[in-house]
């Protein structure tokens, strides 16, 4: 099944003369480039973002997996901070930041003669609140992935297929998504994030969100199974302090879990990820 999945795919960028893939080094760009590689060789390029937004040794992971891939791979600076409609963080923000991002890219693309621009957005994200397919389409960016029908499943089948070593990689979607609606975006409170993400990953946490709300309140998202170890006196007393020492002068554990995009269900979705 992954075989001819695989070769789906590949057929579908084997359309483009050549492409360029927004690669983040998640599992859903990697198997973009991944089979982009193969159709396209030395004519596929992927491109990183990099910016405030962009989690502590995700680019360090981007780097590692595009040398294991054998795609060319070059990074490239945003400024989605310089966009008060971005900073002002409503609903709708991811449509401004990939904006940003997409227009870059492609004036990258024509710039040197690049085909097509492709991303990573699976079957499964057509279904979800994504403003930021809007700005794909806007455009006229690729998703091959959700093209060919591949969800995210198939998608991580494929990375392991491809023997790709973030097969298994949890979602590490960008510092501002941990920033709930309404609460103004600055460096300052993506670093805090960031500090305090990375302190609870040390303590053995690898699927962690700290979640920002008014007042300096964090709100710690963990798997239902890690809850009662945060619970822990030792535990709690050295998280309660090093997110203190960070800035925050709340500290709450999410007894729901962990769920990626929880900031969604306080707002109506659109379908096919259309911005409000």
């Amino acid at each position: 099944m992954s075989e001819s999945r695989a070769q789906q795919l590949i057929d579908r960028l084997s359309v483009h003369e050549s492409c360029l893939v927004a690669f983040s080094g998640g599992v859903d760009s990697a198997v973009v480039a991944k089979a982009a590689q193969l159709a396209l060789g030395d004519q596929a390029l992927a491109v990183t973002g990099v910016s405030a937004s962009l989690a502590q040794g995700e680019l360090d992971v981007a780097v590692r997996i595009a040398a294991a891939i054998g795609i060319q791979h070059e990074t490239l600076d945003t400024d989605e901070l310089a966009d008060q409609a971005y900073l002002a963080n409503q609903p709708d923000r991811c449509f401004h930041c990939k904006t940003e991002w997409y227009g870059k890219l492609m004036q990258m693309a024509q710039e040197r003669g690049i085909a097509a621009v492709v991303a990573g957005a699976n079957r499964d994200d057509l279904g979800d609140y994504r403003p930021g397919l809007q700005a794909a389409a806007d455009h006229q960016v690729g998703q091959p992935l959700a093209e060919c029908g591949l969800d995210k499943q198939a998608v991580r089948q494929l990375a392991r297929y491809w023997d790709l070593e973030i097969w298994d990689k949890p979602a590490t979607p960008c510092l501002s998504s941990r920033v709930v609606y309404g609460l103004e975006i600055t460096p300052e409170s993506l670093a805090k994030i960031d500090a305090a993400e990375q302190a609870l990953r040390e303590m053995g946490l690898s699927t962690v969100r700290v979640r920002l709300h008014q007042d300096g309140l964090a709100r710690l998202e963990v798997p239902v199974e890690a809850l009662p170890r945060l619970c822990e006196p030792r535990a709690r007393e050295q998280i309660v302090q090093r997110l203190r020492t960070l800035g925050f002068n709340y500290v709450t554990l999410d007894l729901e879990g962990f769920r990626s995009g929880s900031f969604h269900q306080l707002i109506e979705p659109e379908p096919l990820g259309r911005r409000q």
